[in-house]
């Protein structure tokens, strides 16, 4: 510890500022409980230190070129000593860096942030609190259980199930604890719910008192017990209960049965591996989390912009667009060659299906032709169908059309087109690539109860990452109870060439197709 007279570390010759230490509370676990200042402050950091209890998407947003820090806090785990990971906290932040100390929950609700607050600034180095949602009420909350209720709970108090074992003896004030007039919160009390039970019936409480663990809030691999006083610890254990969990002891806990929803929603219980494009994925995954499911991300593809040049689009009577990636590298090669959707006009925009015409008009660009089956046969025989009247209405209009498009995109199109006796110029504006998958995310897609292929490459790419695999769906690494999502009959096809069959087809091939028919399977 530096000396109290010791020179701030900014005031020694030749040494850098200090940087900031955020101290940040990402949450109970849901994603989507994180504020918004928490995500700004991992977006800009130089250095990231983390819990394992964060958010699965947490650090989705750091800088590529941060460094991330597993300091590894996880109740009953592996765990880096507080004095470790208060040393790391200020090396880096006395060489100038900033940094955020990431914690599962509130940082200052049980997480030792008030000791690494402390050594902060002991040493002069600045720091920034950023509050998180509590465990003690988000849990009990996505369990259906208020902690305060007019009628049952005046108020709520905090108490830690697990005092700091260098202690000679618990400072818990068991009888005023029992006393307490409302819910009491027990966090990290798991493996010590006989003794807590027991103080709180030998100093009072009600044996017959509501009781609920909460284990996992917010997650959708949460559980919930209920029970009372004199028969929770035993209940827990039979249910296999474990941390992280927090538990609830009052009459609140008895309004579980009225008031649960999280456990109710549809696909909770069900884990569904999303394989499209990690750019794509998340409003896909976003949708599947709000309906329960457990959402695992494992992207098989990526795209490139292949900075595409466009010709003179004034020879052009169509210009066809056949994926969202697509509108954005039309908009984007206009804008490079210093062009605008002023360019377009005087020809017919087509979409191949709504997802791409919400991309256009998300650029700016509002499509003339969207097919009712979202194919390239039916945009090709949409737009050879419409060409007489287009002739008739523009006799001086070439014959000619212009797709901007994947690189290994299909054939359907263009040829459609070409039969119709339109002349077609394609520009391939971006390619798909693999995204590589490691050991951990192909077990992952494989004990998934649904694997969702959003295009033909995602189902080739998936079957790539694991060759010579020959199983129940054929090149595909999937286990025999996983069940194929497909969004439509190409990609039906592609699943086909690789020896698999899904279970499953969107009647509409959209994301909104798709998640309507994973739905109407899990609920049927």
């Amino acid at each position: 510890m530096t000396p109290p007279d010791a020179p701030a570390p900014s005031d020694r010759p030749g040494d850098p500022a200090p940087g900031t230490v955020y101290l940040v509370g990402a949450g109970p676990g849901d994603p989507g409980l994180m504020t918004a200042r928490s995500l700004e402050v991992i977006a800009s950091a130089d250095v990231v230190l983390y819990d394992q209890l964060i958010p699965p998407t947490a650090l989705d947003g750091a800088r590529v070129d941060a460094e991330l820090v597993d300091v590894g806090k996880r109740g009953g785990g592996r765990q880096v000593p507080q004095a470790e990971t208060e040393e790391l906290l200020v090396r880096h932040a006395l060489a100038g860096r900033s940094v955020a100390r990431v914690k599962g929950g509130d940082p200052f609700v049980f997480g030792r942030g008030g000791e690494e607050a402390s050594r902060l600034r002991a040493l002069g180095i600045p720091y920034e609190v950023v509050p998180g949602v509590t465990a003690g009420i988000s849990g009990p909350a996505y369990a259906g259980i208020p902690v305060t209720h007019r009628a049952h709970a005046p108020g709520v108090a905090f108490v830690t199930g697990h005092e700091d074992p260098s202690k000679p003896e618990s400072t818990i004030d068991w009888a005023g604890v029992a006393g307490f007039p409302g819910t009491l919160a027990f966090y990290m009390g798991v493996r010590r719910l006989p003794e807590i039970t027991r103080s709180l019936i030998d100093a009072g409480r009600p044996a017959d008192e509501p009781v609920a663990v909460v284990q996992s809030g917010t997650l959708p691999t949460q559980r919930t017990v209920t029970g009372t006083l004199a028969d929770i610890a035993t209940i827990a254990a039979d249910a296999g209960i474990k941390a992280p969990a927090i538990t609830l002891v009052g009459a609140v806990a008895g309004l579980r049965d009225e008031l649960r929803w999280f456990e109710d929603r549809p696909l909770f219980g069900r884990t569904v591996a999303v394989t499209r494009a990690r750019a794509q994925a998340s409003g896909l995954a976003r949708r599947l989390r709000a309906l329960g499911a457990a959402v695992v991300e494992t992207p098989t593809i990526r795209t490139r912009s292949l900075d595409a040049e466009l010709p003179d689009l004034a020879p052009f009577g169509y210009v066809a667009v056949t994926s969202p990636n697509g509108a954005r590298e039309l908009m984007a090669a206009l804008l490079r060659s210093d062009r605008d959707g002023r360019d377009l006009y005087g020809t017919t925009l087509a979409a191949v299906g709504p997802g791409t015409a919400r991309a256009l008009r998300a650029v700016g660009l509002r499509p003339d032709v969207v097919p009712d089956t979202y194919t390239g046969e039916a945009l090709a025989a949409m737009l050879g169908a419409n060409q007489p009247n287009w002739q008739a209405r523009n006799p001086d209009t070439p014959r000619r059309a212009l797709l901007v498009r994947g690189s290994s995109a299909g054939d359907a199109l263009p040829d459609g087109l070409r039969a119709a006796g339109i002349e077609v110029t394609d520009v391939p504006a971006y390619e798909t690539l693999a995204e590589p998958l490691d050991d951990r995310s192909l077990s992952a897609v494989a004990t998934a109860d649904y694997v969702t292929f959003t295009s033909a490459s995602t189902a080739r790419f998936l079957a790539d990452a694991a060759p010579g695999h020959d199983g129940p769906h054929g090149r595909l690494p999937l286990g025999e109870r996983t069940r194929i999502v497909s969004i439509g009959p190409v990609t039906t096809a592609a699943l086909a060439g690789l020896g698999a069959t899904p279970a499953i087809e969107a009647d509409e091939a959209t994301i909104d197709g798709l998640v309507a028919a994973l739905l109407a399977d899990a609920t049927r």
